[in-house]
């Protein structure tokens, strides 16, 4: 006698609508309550003025207050808004295509790729190309992971991590011998502070940087949430659907790449972030990328937005990397993320 079993209860979840009403109602709050926190005492009616009056909205405004909202903190707040926000799309997006919940956006050695670039040009004295040149690194690291990858053969998931491993710890030995070669004084603080992730030098160029990459490469990741889907059902199931499933693989880790290559050229290696977040607002929006991408990144935004606030305020004068902060909430939450992925697939 066969004993039926009970129906599956659906889920319900909010609407998107909701989430994303919400979202953004917390993250405009978040970036004008945040710009007013620091040792000069401004209201967000004040915040408000100054960007209103370099919108053409609103009067005059004190020019010492202009510097301070305008030069200094609303640039570091909106940069920090755009990396939290890439970063969360990141890794939500590699999470999927390797099929592996533990990934983030740095998988395939992108950061140390790009701190090797970023601390070349730190020890030469021209911080000014500090950018370009984590940038054109963790790009290179792109390059050498995949090449490597191929050399066994066809280029897998697995293989691909594996090689990601591996020229992240060949770019990080790089990076500490340039350390340990060249700097001197002021280098190492200014060079373990960049590693350890800071937004301490943010301008509006780095918002240009950050934001265009967010905005351009998330909006054709969102487009893809639909291909996303089908690789939580694995290759086969994708292939079924229609999809070139190594085309689609790559060309979207490639566009990963360059949006976390983006990021990090602004704000150095900043961690937990794309691994933790798109778990954290999964179990709101469910496993569907339409929805779990706009989510993850307007929580992103909001929580590094935070994080950020507390690494320049909680010991100041003195400031702590933004990184650090990252990881004392991170670590915590990804306990909490394994202890509720007991009797899945992946515990």
């Amino acid at each position: 006698m066969t004993v039926p079993t009970p129906a599956a209860v659906p889920v319900r979840r909010p609407p998107l609508t909701l989430l994303l009403g919400v979202g953004g109602a917390l993250l405009v709050a978040s970036l004008l309550v945040a710009v007013t926190v620091g040792p000069a005492g401004l209201g967000v009616g004040e915040v408000a003025r100054v960007i209103g009056s370099h919108l053409g909205v609103g009067g005059d405004v004190p020019p010492l207050h202009d510097a301070i909202v305008w030069e200094l903190r609303l640039p570091r707040v909106l940069t920090a808004a755009a990396v939290g926000g890439g970063l969360a799309v990141a890794g939500a997006v590699m999470q999927s295509l390797t099929r592996n919940p533990l990934a983030d956006p740095y998988l395939l050695g992108l950061s140390s790729g790009a701190s090797l670039g970023a601390v070349a040009v730190l020890v030469l004295g021209v911080a000014v190309l500090l950018p370009v040149a984590a940038f054109v690194g963790a790009l290179a690291a792109l390059v050498a992971t995949l090449a490597l990858a191929r050399t066994g053969g066809s280029v897998t998931p697995t293989r691909a991590v594996l090689a990601g491993l591996a020229v992240s710890q060949l770019a990080a030995a790089a990076t500490s011998f340039v350390v340990f070669w060249t700097a001197t004084g002021d280098s190492y603080r200014e060079i373990l502070s960049w590693l350890m992730g800071s937004l301490a030098g943010a301008t509006w160029t780095s918002v240009a940087i950050a934001g265009g990459a967010a905005l351009v490469v998330g909006s054709v990741l969102l487009g893809a949430a639909t291909r996303l889907d089908a690789f939580t059902f694995g290759d086969t199931a994708a292939a079924a659907l229609g999809i070139d499933v190594d085309r689609t693989r790559w060309t979207l880790m490639t566009l990963v790449a360059l949006l976390t290559g983006g990021l990090v050229a602004v704000s150095g290696a900043i961690g937990f972030v794309g691994l933790v977040l798109p778990h954290g607002v999964s179990p709101l929006t469910g496993p569907a990328h339409r929805r779990l991408l706009p989510v993850a990144a307007l929580t992103g935004a909001v929580f590094l937005v935070w994080a950020d606030t507390l690494a320049r305020t909680v010991f100041a004068p003195r400031e702590i990397p933004v990184g650090i902060v990252t990881a004392l909430v991170g670590v915590p939450v990804f306990a909490v993320v394994l202890r509720r992925g007991r009797g899945t697939s992946w515990s």
